[in-house]
């Protein structure tokens, strides 16, 4: 038996309330290639139905029932039933590929350091056919190697996966978990354990498509169509600043070189889009457009993977974003955080871009 093939996937379904998609779910889970795979099933107190469809599953799944409370409890018991040395998390509205368990297990058995492993996602609709689009854009170089450096500078602008797109390693999910609950109290537990493992660990992003994410209009965290919700803007302000603060402390506990403050251009243009276009409902209160946009020259200059031109066109949309009448400044934001929208700067952008390392305008 191959290295890879004696290494144990865990993979943990997290359920509250998508019946209609569990089964899906977990049958791609049961199908893995990969010959030393587990199934954990944690309900995340469903009232819709998931409960009877759990009932009937067989013994080769283990079923966990608990009280409603979130996706990072849900996760924080499913962990507790995992004895593998590799877990992945799988969203009960997406599904895998047959091949990405073994995938995985092969990239973490060629290096013994690597903390987390990453692949792509297409994107599918509630009836589980493809939309046609990639999560990241397939133009996107997705980050490799050592990126503790990059994810202590600009965290939130790296591409990196939604949670059925990732693997862990065990040990560094030890380091890390439980995920405070009370930070994430009904979702988003994906941001912590996405960031925290990069300082923890080589990554590895494998190109191959490896999972489907559905959307089917009931997601937890997503737009719900290609158009500006500035309650989807306030959703990602309040999960990274936790996100940020748990950042800091582990670099702290690792005793790594790390900035005073953490400043991303994805962060700081969705708290100057909240700022400017619903300022009543804006989730910082202590937030001001000028130093918005002097944070954002900052990022800017932080960001050793665009060239000088991407940073200056950065800061005039900052600029602009500040000066902008309420109207325009709603057209900028379209712009800056739909790239479907933007044809023609597109290719403005893909000329700015070569030489660099593939880098979006931004990456929320």
């Amino acid at each position: 038996m191959s290295a890879a093939a004696e290494l144990r996937v865990d993979i943990v379904v997290n359920n509250h309330d998508y019946g209609a998609y569990l089964g899906a779910a977990i049958a791609s889970a049961r199908a893995q290639t990969h010959p030393n795979v587990e199934v954990i099933v944690v309900d995340d107190g469903s009232s819709d139905g998931s409960r009877a469809l759990l009932a009937e599953l067989g013994d080769d799944v283990t079923v966990v029932l608990k009280e409603n409370g979130g996706q990072a409890s849900a996760l924080n018991a499913g962990i507790e039933h995992c004895s593998g040395q590799i877990v992945m998390f799988l969203d009960a509205d997406d599904v895998l590929r047959p091949e990405a368990a073994a995938r995985v297990a092969a990239a973490f058995a060629a290096d013994d350091a690597v903390a987390k492993v990453q692949f792509r996602m297409d994107v599918i609709d509630a009836d589980g056919r493809s939309t046609g689009a990639i999560k990241p854009a397939p133009h996107l170089r997705m980050p490799q190697g050592d990126l503790r450096r990059e994810e202590l500078a600009f965290p939130f602008d790296i591409p990196w996966m939604a949670m059925s797109g990732n693997a862990f390693r065990r040990s560094a999910l030890d380091r890390i978990m439980p995920i405070p609950a009370d930070e994430y109290p009904r979702s988003g537990a994906d941001w912590y354990l996405v960031h925290l493992t990069a300082l923890l660990g080589p990554v590895v992003s494998l190109e191959d498509v490896s999972a489907s994410y559905r959307v089917h209009g009931a997601n937890s965290y997503e737009p719900q169509a290609a158009e500006l919700s500035v309650a989807h803007l306030r959703q990602a302000i309040e999960r990274t600043a936790p996100t940020s603060r748990a950042l800091l402390r582990l670099a702290a506990e690792l005793e790594m070189p790390r900035p005073p403050q953490i400043l991303s251009l994805a962060d700081l243009a969705n708290r100057i889009a909240s700022l400017r276009l619903e300022p009543a409902l804006h989730p910082l209160p202590e937030d001001r457009v000028g130093g918005l946009l002097v944070a954002a020259v900052r990022a800017a200059h932080r960001r050793s993977n665009v060239s000088p031109a991407m940073k200056v066109l950065f800061v005039a949309w900052f600029a602009a974003m500040a000066v902008a009448p309420r109207a325009l400044a709603r057209k900028l934001a379209v712009l800056f955080l739909f790239p479907e929208r933007r044809t023609a700067l597109n290719q403005v952008l893909r000329r700015l871009q070569r030489g660099d390392r593939g880098e979006a305008l931004v990456v929320a």
